[in-house]
């Protein structure tokens, strides 16, 4: 790797969205008494979250050519 710097900031900023989407104010927005399909909100927004970090790590994370 010739220069890190810009993966390492992408880095951070995943880090620091991972962080606001696991934390209080974002769970409380989807901590309701409803559900979509059969399944609590805010279980589909913490696998739909859960997923979207790990698509976005992979994708900066995929070799580059």
């Amino acid at each position: 790797m010739k220069n890190s710097a810009p993966m390492t900031a992408r880095l951070l900023c995943l880090f620091a969205l991972g962080c606001l989407l696991f934390n209080y104010p974002m769970l409380a927005l989807f901590n309701v008494r409803a559900s979509l399909f059969g399944i609590p909100v805010l279980y589909l927004y913490l696998f739909a979250a859960w997923a979207l970090v790990i698509a976005l790590m992979a994708w900066l994370m995929r070799k580059r050519d």
